[in-house]
């Protein structure tokens, strides 16, 4: 990630961190990180806000929301701003619910979410099967690593992710091609009990389905 990217993410995302020079990160202490956030964290929610930034470095599209996680496979990502849209992942499926066109759409979740940096959020320890480590640098009091895919097929090329006193606050996605997903994590709270029903969606009434999800007996393997 061109470091021109990360400081225009830092403004964006409005950052009240200390200022202070880069310095590289110390593999072990990077890789520790990463260790301490799947291992440890179980459940986080929070907000966030979302940018997408094209090769020339303009911002084309903003987002803002909520998030809520729990750990492995379930997620709620609800979009609010610029207009409403609920992502759930329940362990088998993913639905996306766009408000304004009173569509859900359905499809797997092993489909939709393998080999993406989504796991990195709602998967388990071994979701670091998928990636290589790609080293990382401190900067503006935020300590960054960043992790390459190992599928060469992969739809981005890299992910950064970015802790603060150990939390992670944001993400850095660059894909292939060279747009960059930007997106800060605030008022993180880790660790708050979700009960299994939370992230269970049921579609509105008099909202077209497409899609059809897989039933619990359908499950093929475990959730990475």
């Amino acid at each position: 990630m061109p470091r021109a990217k990360t400081a225009l993410f830092l403004m964006l995302a409005a950052s009240s961190l200390a200022t202070s020079g880069v310095a590289a990160q110390d593999g072990l202490e990077g890789e520790a990180l990463l260790d301490d956030f799947l291992q440890n964290v179980r459940t986080m929610r929070g907000r966030f806000e979302q940018s997408l930034v094209d090769a020339n470095d303009n911002v084309v599209e903003s987002a803002s929301g909520s998030f809520e996680i729990r750990r492995p496979g379930q997620l709620r990502w609800l979009y609010e701003q610029p207009y409403e849209q609920v992502l759930v992942a329940d362990g088998l499926n993913v639905w996306s619910y766009d408000v304004d066109l009173a569509q859900v759409t359905v499809k797997p979740q092993a489909e939709v979410l393998s080999s993406t940096p989504a796991l990195l959020l709602g998967g388990s320890e071994r979701v670091l099967d998928d990636f290589t480590y790609g080293g990382g640098f401190e900067e503006r009091g935020t300590d960054w690593v960043r992790l390459l895919p190992r599928d060469p097929d992969s739809n981005f090329d890299s992910v950064e992710l970015g802790f603060n006193n150990g939390t992670l606050t944001r993400m850095i996605f660059e894909d292939n091609l060279d747009q960059t997903t930007l997106v800060a994590m605030h008022d993180v709270v880790l660790n708050e009990p979700f009960a299994a029903e939370h992230f269970r969606f049921v579609p509105p009434e008099d909202v077209d389905v497409v899609g059809k999800p897989l039933a619990p007996e359908d499950r093929k393997g475990g959730t990475k």
